[in-house]
C-alpha cells in the first residue's frame, strides 16, 4: 500500500471515479489546465480528456448551476470551489435548488452531485480563503456536509460521495492536505457517510473534532494521556447528517466532552452537538460541555492566526475544567 498525502488520496479518488463510471466530469475554476489553486485535479484532464475534465469562468453561482443540471439529466458532476468564502455568490443554487430538487418533484428528481470546497485556515490566506462556516450550509434540509480529516477517509468518502444519489457538499480541509501521510489500499472502496471514526477509545472525557482540527485534538489527547486521563477521540467525519448516537454513546461513558472547532463560537456546529449531549446524557454528565472554537470575528491576517484557530493548550485546558467538576 503506498503512503500518500490526503490531496494524492483525493486525487487518487477522483481518478478512480472517472475510471470507474462515464457519467462522473468535473467542473470548476481552472481544474483543467493548471490542476485546480491546490492542484487536486492535477493530471486528470490529460488522462481522461477536456470533455469530462474541464475549467469554467469565475462564476461559483454558474458552476453549480451548471452542475445541478446535469445532475438533474443523469450525470454525476463534481464542482469545485476554491475556496469555502467563495461559495456563498452559489449559496441560493445550493439551498433553493440542488438541496430541494427531491422534495420539490416528490422524488422524480434527485441532484447527485458533489461540491468540493477546499476550507479553514492555518496557511496565511485571511479572510474568504480561510473560513470555516460549516454550519451554514449543515443547517440546510436535502445536504450532506462530509468533511475527512485522514487520506484514508478523504478517498474512501469522495467515492462514496460521487455514489450518493444526493447531493454532497465535500469539505476538504486546506492545512490538511499535504500535512499528513497514510497507507492506504490502491483500489476504489468507499467509507459510509454518517458514522462518525472512534479514532482512540478511552473512559474519562470525550474530545470530538472534524477537519484540521482534528490535528490540535489528537496532540491534546495524547498531552492528557501523559496525565493518565482516559480520552477517547471522535472524528466526526460527517456533519450532515450528523451520528447523534455515536456520540451520545461515547458521552455516556466517559461522562465528559470537549468539542473543537476552528469556526466562531456563536452559531457554529458545535453547538448542536452541545444541544444534543445536554438533551442525550444529562444523567451521564459529570460537567457541563466544554466547547473550544474560533472566535466571533472575521477570520485575521496571517500574523493573528495563531491566536485565533484553537490551540493544544486551550483544548488541555477545557479538558481540566471539566475533569475538575
Amino acid at each position: 500500500m503506498p503512503e500518500i498525502n490526503l490531496a494524492q488520496a483525493l486525487n487518487g479518488a477522483l481518478d478512480a471515479a472517472l475510471d470507474a463510471d462515464e457519467r462522473v466530469v468535473l467542473l470548476g475554476e481552472d481544474i483543467g489546465r493548471t490542476g485546480g489553486v491546490f492542484r487536486i485535479t492535477d493530471g486528470l484532464r490529460e488522462r481522461h480528456g477536456e470533455q469530462r475534465v474541464f475549467d469554467t469562468p469565475v462564476a461559483e453561482s454558474g458552476i453549480v448551476g451548471a452542475a445541478f443540471g446535469m445532475a438533474v439529466a443523469g450525470m454525476r458532476p463534481v464542482a469545485e470551489l476554491q475556496f469555502l468564502g467563495f461559495s456563498y455568490p452559489a449559496y441560493d443554487q445550493i439551498i433553493n435548488h440542488v438541496a430541494r430538487i427531491r422534495n420539490r418533484t416528490n422524488h422524480r428528481f434527485t441532484a447527485p452531485m458533489v461540491i468540493r470546497v477546499p476550507y479553514g485556515g492555518g496557511i496565511g490566506a485571511a479572510e474568504h480563503h480561510s473560513e470555516s462556516t460549516e454550519a451554514i450550509y449543515a443547517h440546510i434540509p436535502g445536504l450532506k456536509v462530509v468533511v475527512p480529516s485522514t487520506p484514508h477517509d478523504a478517498r474512501g468518502l469522495l467515492l462514496a460521495a460521487i455514489e450518493d444519489p444526493d447531493p454532497v457538499l465535500f469539505l476538504e480541509p486546506i492545512r490538511l492536505y499535504r500535512a499528513v501521510k497514510e497507507d492506504i489500499p490502491d483500489i476504489y472502496y468507499t467509507v459510509d457517510i454518517g458514522p462518525l471514526r472512534v479514532e482512540r477509545a478511552g473512559d474519562d472525557l470525550t474530545l470530538i473534532s472534524w477537519g484540521a482540527m482534528m490535528k490540535e485534538t489528537r496532540a491534546a489527547a495524547s498531552v492528557l494521556e501523559n496525565e493518565d486521563v482516559s480520552v477517547e477521540v471522535l472524528d466526526l467525519r460527517t456533519l450532515a447528517p450528523m451520528d447523534r448516537q455515536g456520540i451520545v454513546d461515547s458521552v455516556n461513558k466517559t461522562g465528559r466532552a470537549v468539542v473543537v472547532h476552528e469556526a466562531p463560537l456563536t452559531g457554529g456546529f458545535g453547538a448542536e452537538i452541545a444541544a444534543t449531549i445536554q438533551a442525550e446524557c444529562l444523567y451521564s454528565l459529570n460537567a457541563p460541555v466544554e466547547r473550544v472554537t474560533g472566535w466571533d470575528t472575521v477570520f485575521p491576517l496571517k500574523r493573528g492566526e495563531r491566536n485565533y484557530l484553537p490551540s493544544v493548550d486551550r483544548i488541555v485546558n477545557a479538558a481540566h475544567r471539566t475533569l475538575e467538576d
